[in-house]
């Protein structure tokens, strides 16, 4: 991850090459690494490499959408009280205050273009959380983002 700090403004046009992200900017978040792709007050995308047997436990975002378009393996998706999958190709809508959690189950990694909107605190906070080994620090930290995990059990399966 490099140190420079992410100032949202309006979206910089441009091509952020294949797999590369913006500016070089990776965090790696409790096994997962995030790419960025682009940033702007209004949008920030990110790409996910995740590892088998590892998510992001059920959260909600109060004030951002958030989407995902699945490019490898398969996801295994908490929405809103039901457990669904989605593959290559698929896009996952995810609305504001709408109970969410991912997770690959898989025995591949898996890899997703992940968006929302606006983009609120979610860069910063990737900062803050970059190679945090903690999840009780990650989630306390989260919650200072915009970013509410539910508390653990409260979800069958997760």
């Amino acid at each position: 991850m490099t140190g420079e700090e992410i100032v949202l403004g309006p979206l910089p046009k441009g091509i952020t090459p294949a797999r590369e992200g913006m500016r070089n900017k990776v965090w790696n978040v409790l096994g997962h690494t995030y790419s960025m792709k682009a940033a702007s007050e209004s949008s920030f995308a990110f790409e996910t490499l995740d590892p088998p047997g590892t998510g992001v436990p059920p959260h909600v975002h109060p004030t951002q959408d958030e989407h995902i378009y699945i490019l490898e393996g398969v996801f295994t998706l908490y929405l809103d009280g039901k457990w669904e999958t989605a593959g290559p190709g698929d896009t996952v809508r995810m609305p504001k205050g709408l109970p969410h959690a991912y997770y690959n189950r898989g025995e591949g990694m898996t890899r997703g273009l992940f968006w929302v909107s606006p983009a609120g605190k979610l860069a910063t906070l990737f900062d803050q959380l970059h190679n945090l080994t903690d999840p009780a620090e990650v989630v306390r930290v989260s919650a200072l983002h915009d970013v509410d995990f539910l508390p653990p059990g409260s979800v069958e399966g997760a």
